[in-house]
């Protein structure tokens, strides 16, 4: 009965791997390299990523604000022409005053600064002109712009 208590209990033991008896349970200086370099690879792929993602965002931020502006320029073309007609004596007056007379399209809201909104009319008939409403604007990355087009017609007979 005295041989069963005096013997070693070994418990769990691991088994050689390649037929070579580790010397110890941790890790190997390589093996912990390897494994951190690993990590690191994942974490900066998942930050460019990320940075990647915001920049995007901040580009659609800015194409939807500069889609709006060139539309509110559009509108406010359609604004001058509908009030040169509805102004004047005569329909045709009024709209021959709207096609001739010089504009300004200023961008109304001073918040969305950086964006610049140029506007043309060209003459296609002489009941209606094409008004071409720019908004450009600079970003990290380069130079956008934004472009919309619209014909409007002499609306009085």
């Amino acid at each position: 009965m005295k041989k069963i208590f005096r013997q070693k209990n070994r418990g769990f033991t691991r088994t050689p791997k390649f037929g070579v008896t580790p010397k110890g349970g941790g890790f190997t200086l390589v093996e912990t390299l390897v494994a951190i370099s690993i990590f690191t690879v994942s974490i900066l792929s998942l930050m460019s990523v990320l940075a990647s993602g915001i920049s995007d965002t901040n580009y659609a931020k800015q194409k939807m604000v500069a889609s709006y502006l060139a539309q509110e320029g559009i509108e406010y073309v359609r604004n001058m022409r509908d009030t040169d007609i509805i102004s004047a004596v005569n329909g045709q007056a009024g709209w021959d005053a709207f096609k001739v007379a010089p504009k300004t399209y200023p961008i109304t809201n001073p918040s969305f600064s950086g964006f610049t909104r140029t506007m043309s009319m060209t003459t296609i008939n002489t009941n209606e002109v094409k008004i071409i409403s720019n908004v450009s604007w600079t970003q990290a990355s380069g130079n956008y712009n934004a472009t919309f087009s619209e014909n409007l017609f002499n609306w009085v007979e």
